[in-house]
């Protein structure tokens, strides 16, 4: 081996690119043993710098050495993992050989925060920085956000957003607190984003790893792992693997935190807010359906039956991108009541809005339709009656004390839709409460469970956590008005339900058809489409929207 070897800029712990080195066949057989085994390699060569004892080997965790094993032998992998148990730390010592080992490999290390992602990165340049040089790749670049190798590898840092690595490409993306990104919607925005870096390669690894904080993208991701609806391979670890901490130590950092921060942080338990107006043992056992149809902003969960009615609750923003317009598709035939399909959209305008609720509720088998009319709900409203002539609009009537009532047909008193008052809210939110946790009724979108673990007491009433939505909640705060309602119960009952059946069959436009794609008024002009099945349907009339095509 070279006895002299110069520099990277001055740091002599940093080998200059390009400058040869000789081995003898101890260390060029330890290299390679170091090549194909990054337990090895990690085990025997990784520092890490110790908040008690600083500069000190990395002695690996059995569950640690699972980890690293998993990331080298699969392509996708998801972590669920308490604080301080050494999960970026770990992730560090596997990219660190993957850089070293596959010539010309892009690695991108993310997280919920620039910073973060930054003092990831740190940590592995320290590691690099107290290899022996015999294992070092010469270095090229070497700045805070990214360095560079002689080998060609590359390994940068940044936020998880979903810029973040768009136009590029990865061999091993990392991203490190994903359930912590916030707002929670940039996880999935995202996804969307990157989505295309990782399936233009076969051997693309992504890396995820976070500690649970709520419903969200994380937990979704989780839940498909571990029932193996996706390829990624779920690794959970319990505090209780970490040396050092048992019942004691329980104790004490319940003492110091909090008996919900524990769970959260430690016990890895999704629940993460307090005085959810659903029970939170309740919230911990829903389970939620993948949709068996996704276009657009709409997820459908049961199709359609012929012999069963259906109500679509309606909550209406502004389109401009910070609240979602909303609606659920609930059938009402039977108990329990259960959600068959769901619409989120935060930018779509309040004149196209009611073009969708009035695609899809035909769909539905002309489902009764209840819009929240508080702000410019009221134009939706008047829409879908007037311009649309949808025949099936929920009124109410303002009687007095009483309040509002759901029908008394048109008068002074009488207004197409609902005005979401407090006394309105807390009947819908007694009723939601009973109907959820008597499983009177079933909720099947993540989305819509994951706003219930976020809808939290607020003074004498409930509404979204702090940087959360409950544009969903709403619309089932409604319905929980609604079932409680006479004339809701008179219009569900079985006789008239069969003769408004029997009324949508004689009716042409009610004929179900294939699901294609929502027209909302946003899409363009498409003269012929073609089923699921492979029939081609033409359409004939260009500004048509009263069907699913």
């Amino acid at each position: 081996m070279a006895e002299r070897i110069q520099n990277y800029a001055g740091n002599p712990l940093l080998k200059a690119a390009y400058i040869p080195i000789e081995y003898d066949k101890d260390t060029l057989d330890e290299y390679l043993r170091c090549s194909k085994d990054p337990v090895h390699f990690a085990k025997n060569y990784m520092k890490i710098i110790h908040v008690d004892h600083g500069l000190m080997p990395f002695d690996l965790y059995d569950y640690q050495e699972e980890m690293v094993q998993t990331m080298h032998e699969n392509r996708f992998v998801i972590c669920k993992m308490p604080r301080q148990t050494g999960k970026s730390t770990t992730i560090v010592a596997y990219l660190l050989h993957f850089a070293l080992f596959n010539p010309q490999s892009n690695i991108a290390i993310l997280a919920n925060k620039g910073s973060t992602s930054r003092e990831i990165l740190q940590r592995l340049k320290v590691a690099y920085e107290h290899l022996p040089k015999w294992l070092q790749q010469g270095v090229v670049v070497w700045n805070r956000g990214n360095i560079e190798l002689e080998n060609g590898s590359k390994v940068i840092s940044a936020s998880t957003s979903s810029s973040a690595v768009r136009g590029s490409s990865f061999n091993i993306i990392f991203m490190d607190e994903f359930a912590h990104i916030d707002p929670p919607r940039l996880a999935e925005e995202f996804f969307t984003s990157v989505y295309p870096t990782i399936s233009s390669g076969n051997t693309t690894k992504v890396f995820i790893v976070s500690t649970p904080k709520g419903l969200n993208m994380f937990y979704k991701m989780w839940i498909d792992a571990e029932e193996k609806r996706s390829n990624y391979i779920p690794i959970e670890v319990h505090w209780s693997q970490t040396p050092g901490r048992d019942a004691k130590w329980k104790e004490e950092t319940i003492k110091n935190t909090s008996e919900m921060q524990f769970a959260q942080e430690y016990e890895c338990d999704f629940i993460g807010s307090q005085n959810t107006l659903i029970a939170p043992s309740k919230l911990r056992t829903m389970p939620y359906k993948p949709p068996v149809i996704q276009k657009d902003c709409l997820d459908v969960y049961v199709e359609p039956d012929p012999k069963h009615s259906y109500v679509c609750i309606v909550d209406v923003a502004r389109g401009r991108g910070q609240d979602y317009s909303a609606f659920s598709i609930i059938d009402v035939s039977q108990f329990p009541y259960e959600q068959v399909a769901k619409y989120r959209d935060p930018n779509i305008s309040p004149m196209l809005l009611p073009n969708v609720v009035d695609n899809v509720s035909k769909y539905y088998n002309h489902a009764y339709v209840l819009v929240e009319i508080n702000d410019i709900g009221g134009q939706v409203a008047d829409i879908l009656h007037y311009d649309l002539e949808y025949p099936n609009i929920f009124q109410t009537s303002v009687m007095g004390r009483s309040g509002q009532t759901l029908g008394g047909g048109f008068g002074k008193t009488s207004q197409l839709g609902i005005r979401t008052t407090k006394e309105v809210k807390r009947k819908g939110c007694s009723s939601l409460k009973d109907l959820v946790e008597g499983d009177k009724l079933l909720i099947w979108d993540l989305d819509t469970i994951t706003e219930m673990t976020t809808f939290i007491a607020k003074g004498s009433s409930y509404e979204a956590d702090e940087g959360y939505h409950d544009d969903l909640m709403m619309t089932l705060i409604l319905f929980g008005w609604l079932v409680n309602q006479k004339y809701f119960t008179e219009v569900t009952d079985l006789d008239l339900r069969e003769k408004m059946f029997k009324d949508q069959v004689d009716d042409a436009e009610s004929q179900l058809i294939p699901f294609g794609f929502i027209n909302d008024g946003r899409n363009s002009y498409e003269p012929e489409t073609v089923d699921m099945g492979g029939e081609k349907w033409v359409v004939d009339t260009k500004y048509s929207t009263d069907y699913l095509h």
